[in-house]
């Protein structure tokens, strides 16, 4: 069996029976372990299962889990990289930048690194260490630090986010469903958020196409509460015009 119909057959039990693990896959096939890893680690950098320890899960639009930024970092990274590029033509010297915790936004966080009179708030500790040693202004909020993400949370990021103003919120999203809005699988995560974006002047989401069409367990904002959405040339046409119909303005990379 070729690689590429073995990893047909392994996505189609996953989709099949909701998990799946290596040892079974393995003994299903006929190959080792190490190969179905192999094949687990290349579905789930498409985007097309969720890797878990021994195995693998379904990806599915009403359950997402809370991944570990190490994870996220594996999926999509081209349209990461072409969205981050994208995200700095928008940024002028003298701007202050909001950016939340999250792969997206850690692309957007290296692509500021040249600028030289430029202020960025962000509740990501990964973030503020990818700027350190240039002249962007960090201004780093406190709280509780989730280990998944990096990103600090809690009163004390609400708090010190309210004394605050900034000109454009870069704003990262595990889900992106039309009707229900953005969201994200943390509930401190999303309090966060969204004093991020009342002390915005604009709210950007930066998100791949993957996220569109999904829900996870934590609220932020409706769509029509943003201002501008960055994305790849795969979301549906369908998005797309919805997102016109409320005002909110399109940029695809």
């Amino acid at each position: 069996m070729l690689n590429e119909e073995r990893r047909r057959a392994i996505l189609d039990a996953v989709n099949h029976n909701g998990t799946v693990l290596v040892r079974d896959l393995a003994q299903r096939f006929g190959t080792s372990q190490i190969t179905i890893r192999k094949d687990l680690e290349v579905l789930h950098s498409q985007g097309r299962v969720h890797r878990t320890h021994g195995g693998a899960l379904t990806v599915e639009s009403g359950a997402i889990l809370d991944p570990t930024l190490r994870d996220k970092e594996k999926l999509h990274r081209k349209e990461k990289a072409r969205i981050a590029e994208a995200a700095a033509r928008m940024v002028e010297e003298g701007h202050s930048i909001l950016l939340d915790s999250g792969t997206t936004t850690t692309a957007i966080a290296r692509s500021l690194r040249g600028f030289r009179q430029l202020t960025v708030i962000t509740n990501a500790v990964n973030i503020a260490a990818e700027l350190s040693g240039t002249q962007v202004e960090v201004i780093l909020t406190g709280g509780t630090v989730r280990t998944n993400s990096f990103s600090l949370v809690g009163p004390l990021a609400e708090d010190s986010l309210r004394q605050l103003s900034a000109d454009i919120l870069f704003l990262g999203v595990d889900g992106f469903d039309i009707k229900l809005g953005l969201s994200t699988p943390n509930l401190l995560e999303a309090k966060v958020n969204k004093v991020m974006m009342a002390i915005a002047r604009k709210t950007v989401a930066v998100c791949d196409s993957s996220k569109f069409g999904r829900r996870a367990m934590s609220a932020i904002a409706p769509v029509s509460a943003i201002h501008h959405v960055i994305t790849d040339k795969r979301v549906s046409k369908g998005d797309l015009r919805k997102l016109r119909q409320v005002g909110v303005e399109v940029t695809l990379v």
